[in-house]
């Protein structure tokens, strides 16, 4: 006699998710999120993807950054801009605060006293 088992997870998943796991014949129970829910769920997934970034080895980085271009993707409708308008941005954070290319790691400041 089979034993079921029940695995909660509690967070947003690709749309295609929930059809693949019906078709290796276990249950998904899903619902779709308000719209007050979404950004809070976003960037949730966002933290989670980017962990699955840091931890991954050099052969999956690829499908890692892929996970987190989708959700920023998602989360940049969600939240109303364009693609264009990010990249905007980043452009001109970048003229004023710089980029990352120079590798800088900031130890610690002193201050005068």
């Amino acid at each position: 006699m089979d034993q079921q088992q029940t695995i909660t997870y509690g967070k947003l998943v690709r749309n295609r998710i929930p059809e693949i796991i019906e078709a290796e014949g276990r249950t998904a129970k899903v619902r779709v999120l308000g719209e007050s829910e979404l950004v809070p769920a976003l960037t949730a997934k966002l933290v989670e993807e980017a962990e699955e970034l840091r931890e991954a080895e050099s052969g999956d980085r690829l499908g890692e950054l892929a996970d987190i271009y989708e959700v920023l993707a998602a989360l940049t409708e969600t939240l109303g801009f364009s693609d264009e308008q990010v990249q905007e941005a980043a452009r001109h954070k970048r003229d004023k605060r710089g980029g990352f290319s120079r590798r800088l790691w900031l130890d610690e400041v002193t201050s005068a006293q």
